[in-house]
């Protein structure tokens, strides 16, 4: 550990405070003002008459904050609870008061795994994590292996998508505060699930963030779109890492969590040698190996760069994972149809074929939504399929929508069963959005619920001017700050009763199954596998490839897009069977020119071999 972080390490005992701005520091506690003593380094601690006082008060679960030159009281960049909200006083939390019952937990492998993607405050109709933590056995039953929960960072207002987060190392008080979210995470150790945390370090929300008060967080005139770049290789950065770092090993420690996913990374604006990705990496190898648990750490980025998941001796980051939405994306169209705007490159007949050869469509091909070359191939010498985590449906791709909805509201029952085989069969790491293993109709629309009328105002215009300048009739267009936008976004759970409902569910969990049962399905190389197409235009049109078909090491899936029936080719003397089918009408058939599974139209089988 470099030294800097020894030493911020030691100075940051209770009550103290990063602040390099202000030239005075009061701490506020117990209705009293307590001058804060320079520590040097712009730490500002307690007096030594004070500390064990200081100490005590805060592990009781005192309220406090800091006021600032005179200004405040402000809530603790640190805090672990806020009671009443990011812009009142701080609570301390004693995290060592749980009585784990996870001792036996190693953790789980990515590879091989089912992740799940859920929002708390939407996942059930209570919106807490205690609610989602009685879910859990659904979940296992599913054969879920992690579940992935939104930021549950403080944000201002009840209820948000959690990425407008202020107070990173508080958790949400009304999914429940920490004590919740550790009841969480002790629940699904023991239904055999891991959880994943997803965690936003390119940003803060736009309400309650009082960083900039204490010290350098942020760049100044550096954006990310979301609001002011945080401050990585600036003048100051290095007390702004280990406030990262920090927050990571609290998840991975306090929490016990099994891995973070980190939002956006290419918005990190970061051009030091040793990069914040790889001090996160060397953190979580670390926790590991001190907890004898396996962490991983998945990152979200657009910039289809292989560096991010080539390991350390090849030049890359060596992170576990990251999401991979060029799969998306090619599996979005051939399933619906839809080509428009980043949708319209993967229109390319070859589009489908050419992710699951590759992992990535833009390999360092033209985009012609960008305007410009995009990306770089994988290698499979170095990357494994495992390390791409990819979906038919995830938070981002449904939620902005301009009506946030799902591709099974509109879908028959063909094609959701096509899109089950299409999210679980790829040699890739599969993650669901919740209530996709039922076809959930609800939607999941952006919503918001800033307390500040001009900040409510302001988010609302934006979304709506957004999607009138695609083209969308406003009035169409959900308010973000409209309660009801959120109360249409909470699952209905008794679609999953329901006939369709239920036959679904039994279909996502049987070829969770299989994946179990034919490994060479996700193990194995990246280019161990083989792609065949039928046709030549977009899926499912006139003279396009109707049928699609690969093989991995012992098992073959074939996908037929309809409208006809098609037979798709197979190995000359298959002697395999059918693990699942989505048609009775699916049949292993003999032609002229060798044996083929005829496939119904729409519909796909996955074969043992």
């Amino acid at each position: 550990m470099p030294e800097h972080r020894r030493d911020a390490a030691e100075r940051s005992a209770p009550g103290s405070v990063w602040a390099p701005i202000p030239s005075r520091v009061e701490l506020v506690l117990g209705g009293e003002r307590l001058p804060l003593e320079d520590a040097g380094g712009g730490w500002w601690a307690p007096s030594s008459a004070e500390a064990s006082t200081v100490a005590s008060a805060l592990a009781a679960g005192e309220r406090y904050g800091y006021v600032l030159d005179g200004e405040g009281p402000f809530p603790d960049p640190r805090s672990r609870r806020q009671p009443e909200g990011v812009h009142e006083l701080s609570a301390g939390f004693d995290p060592s008061r749980h009585a784990w019952g996870d001792d036996g937990w190693t953790g789980r492998q990515l590879a091989g795994s089912v992740v799940y993607e859920l929002h708390l405050g939407t996942f059930t109709p209570e919106g807490t994590l205690d609610a989602a933590a009685a879910r859990l056995p659904y979940l296992a039953e599913l054969g879920v292996g992690f579940v992935e929960p939104l930021p549950v960072n403080a944000f201002n207002g009840p209820y948000n998508w959690g990425y407008d987060g202020v107070l990173w190392y508080a958790v949400q008080e009304q999914y429940g505060g920490p004590e919740a979210y550790q009841r969480f995470v002790d629940a699904a150790h023991a239904a055999g699930i891991g959880v994943i945390q997803d965690v936003v370090y390119n940003h803060l929300g736009p309400s309650g963030n009082y960083l900039p008060k204490f010290g350098p967080y942020m760049l100044s005139g550096a954006a990310t779109g979301w609001g002011d770049a945080v401050n990585l290789d600036g003048p100051g950065s290095d007390e702004v890492r280990a406030f990262i770092l920090g927050n990571a090993r609290m998840w991975l420690e306090d929490y016990r969590v099994d891995g973070l996913r980190l939002d956006a990374v290419h918005a990190f604006q970061d051009h030091r040698a040793l990069t914040l990705l790889e001090e996160l990496e060397d953190l979580a190898e670390a926790v590991g190996r001190e907890t004898g648990r396996r962490k991983v750490l998945v990152a979200e980025s657009d910039l289809n760069d292989p560096r991010l998941v080539n390991p350390r001796r090849a030049g890359g980051y060596g992170l576990g994972g990251q999401w991979d939405d060029d799969v998306h994306h090619a599996l979005h169209v051939a399933l619906t149809g839809e080509a428009d705007g980043y949708y319209e490159d993967f229109a390319d007949p070859d589009a489908l074929a050419k992710v699951l050869l590759g992992g990535f469509y833009h390999d360092g091909s033209y985009s012609s939504f960008r305007g410009r070359h995009h990306g770089r191939p994988l290698d499979p010498d170095l990357v494994h399929p495992s390390q791409l985590v990819v979906c038919t449906q995830n938070h981002d791709q449904v939620g902005n929508r301009a009506v946030g909805d799902r591709p099974t509201a509109a879908l028959g029952w063909n094609a959701k069963a096509v899109e089950a085989v299409l999210a679980l069969t790829t040699p890739f790491t599969p993650m669901l959005f919740m209530g996709q293993e039922y076809g959930a109709t609800t939607p999941w629309q952006f919503f918001t619920s800033h307390p500040e009328p001009e900040l409510a105002e302001a988010t609302a215009k934006g979304r709506l001017s957004e999607f009138e300048r695609m083209g969308w009739d406003p009035a169409q267009v959900p308010d973000p700050q409209d309660p009801a936008t959120r109360e249409r976004s909470v699952l209905d759970w008794s679609e999953a009763q329901t006939h369709d409902g239920a036959r679904l569910l039994a279909l996502y969990r049987r070829l969770i199954e299989v994946r179990a049962e034919l490994p060479g399905l996700w193990s194995g190389r990246l280019d161990e596998t083989e792609v065949l197409a039928g046709g030549g235009g977009a899926p499912g049109e006139d003279g396009g490839p109707r049928w699609i078909s690969w093989r991995r090491p012992g098992a073959i899936v074939c996908v037929g897009f309809g409208p006809g029936p098609v037979d798709v080719p197979l190995p000359e003397g298959f002697a395999g069977a059918a693990a699942v089918a989505t048609d009775p009408g699916c049949a292993v058939v003999g032609t002229a020119s060798g044996d083929a599974v005829r496939l119904p139209g729409l519909a796909a089988v996955v074969l043992s071999v």
